[in-house]
């Protein structure tokens, strides 16, 4: 079967090895002449970054770089960011990366032409028609991770510093108009980030599939995404250079993304405030989070992650499917809990407190409280 595909849903996605070649291509077709690179400090020396630099170079695109971007992208970045924006002349971003040089090029490419500041634009009610939308820049989209999905999403998470919460920032226009999914990109990528990252893929997928919200599209997403973790993470981290696994794994991160409009839930409310204080990595804090969770909504999701087991081919329904999240986690050396990824003595009040004001709490199965959610955090540390 061949890996390689046009795909118009949800939006223009080139997928296959070698493609970062079409990054020139994609530039013109989203109506990009003089694009702005943003990705985070670790992958601006990196070869990869490079090679597409060069190859917008030789496209006659300039080979403009900001990389000034935090693991957690904050206002800060997000200010030097749109100043070497203006400042360069630049008509549309390159955002290139994991996350964290994903979410910020969206953002770049949203804030630099709207006079309302950052915070205005945070996903509450309608805050979003806040925002001049003639005045976004296109955005083509280079994932170099499989995890977030932030190339086919619509927001972005942005911690505010001062207050150390992470925020969403949500526009339609965050869509990248154009996506290169490259699996060659993601080779090189460390054993914990294939890890973390892929873990955070399936954290998009099994808390979209419990969600109780209506949306049997993403529902179906959600399920294939995954069986495609299950059966292709753990060969992407026995072997990187394995690019079936790296290209199957790249799919399940842009399933969860899609999925997950649907609804997210606890982990990811819980996984927010705790990356925001202690900058923990996401996608590993979803990991360790993800088996408390399961067990604190079980009253609720029997039935569906019977139905996801019965899928998977995982014996012994519910249970069955909680002692494959143990094991996986086992494998792939996710810290047990809270204390062991180093989050010693947390502040479990400021914690519950940014978990329940988190908007992910609105998709969880069972109705978050202070009493219920202290609990669940303290079984975590």
């Amino acid at each position: 079967m061949s890996l390689t595909a046009n795909w118009s849903y949800p939006t223009a996605v080139r997928f296959g090895a070698g493609r970062i070649s079409e990054i020139g291509d994609a530039c013109a077709a989203a109506g990009i002449k003089n694009p702005l690179l943003i990705t985070d400090r670790g992958l601006a020396e990196m070869e990869i970054t490079a090679k597409t630099l060069d190859l917008l170079e030789a496209a006659g695109l300039g080979r403009a770089i900001f990389a000034d971007v935090d693991p957690n992208p904050n206002e800060k970045n997000a200010a030097a960011g749109v100043q070497a924006f203006k400042d360069g002349g630049h008509d549309g971003v390159v955002a290139f990366g994991g996350g964290s040089g994903l979410d910020l090029g969206k953002l770049v490419a949203f804030l630099a032409g709207q006079t309302r500041p950052l915070w205005d634009f945070e996903d509450v009610g309608d805050y979003w028609t806040r925002a001049d939308a003639s005045a976004i820049a296109p955005i083509v989209a280079v994932p170099t991770t499989a995890g977030t999905g932030s190339e086919v999403g619509r927001a972005s998470v942005i911690t505010n510093s001062e207050t150390e919460e992470k925020k969403i920032i949500f526009h339609p226009k965050f869509l990248p108009a154009v996506v290169i999914c490259d699996p060659e990109l993601t080779v090189g990528m460390p054993k914990f980030i294939t890890a973390g990252t892929g873990l955070d893929a399936f954290a998009h997928c099994v808390e979209a599939f419990c969600s109780p919200h209506y949306h049997p599209m993403s529902q179906g997403m959600a399920l294939e995404g995954m069986r495609l973790v299950k059966e292709y993470l753990p060969r992407a981290y026995d072997d990187g250079s394995d690019l079936e696994a790296r290209a199957h794994m790249m799919s399940a991160a842009a399933m969860g993304a899609t999925a997950f409009q649907k609804g997210l839930g606890a982990i990811h409310a819980l996984s927010h405030p705790i990356g925001a204080i202690y900058h923990t990595h996401h996608g590993t804090t979803n990991a360790v989070c993800m088996p408390a969770v399961l067990q604190f909504n079980k009253p609720a999701i029997t039935g569906v992650l019977t139905d996801a087991a019965n899928y998977l081919g995982i014996a012994g329904g519910f249970d069955g499917f909680c002692a494959y999240v143990d094991a996986l986690n086992t494998r792939l050396g996710v810290p047990k809990n809270l204390t062991d990824l180093g989050v010693t003595n947390p502040d479990i009040e400021r914690i519950v407190a940014g978990a329940l004001s988190d908007p992910s709490t609105g998709g969880n199965p069972v109705e978050m409280n202070t009493e219920n959610t202290t609990a669940l955090l303290k079984s975590l540390i």
